[in-house]
């Protein structure tokens, strides 16, 4: 399963607003797509509050897999940005 270590770009880390979109991207995957900090098992991406539950701030890195290589780099790209200013 390909895997992308990511530095999350929200000022606010993965709450609110940022969960929402990553969540939303990944819930319209064709594949899942799986976060969590690296080295640890991963959540399912699509779960707005597993994503809050991480308690991930802003610039700490996590670790996306999926089966699917266009679901993971777009929710890669996601993570990566600040949401907060979209």
């Amino acid at each position: 399963m390909p895997t992308r270590t990511v530095t999350v770009g929200s000022a606010s880390g993965l709450h609110a607003r940022p969960a929402t979109l990553v969540a939303k991207a990944a819930a319209a995957a064709p594949g899942t797509v799986l976060i969590g900090r690296p080295g640890t098992a991963g959540t399912d991406a699509s779960s707005i509050l597993m994503l809050m539950a991480l308690g991930i701030g802003s610039g700490e890195q996590v670790e996306l897999s999926s089966d699917d290589q266009p679901s993971l780099d777009a929710v890669a790209e996601l993570v990566a940005a600040d949401l907060d200013a979209a």
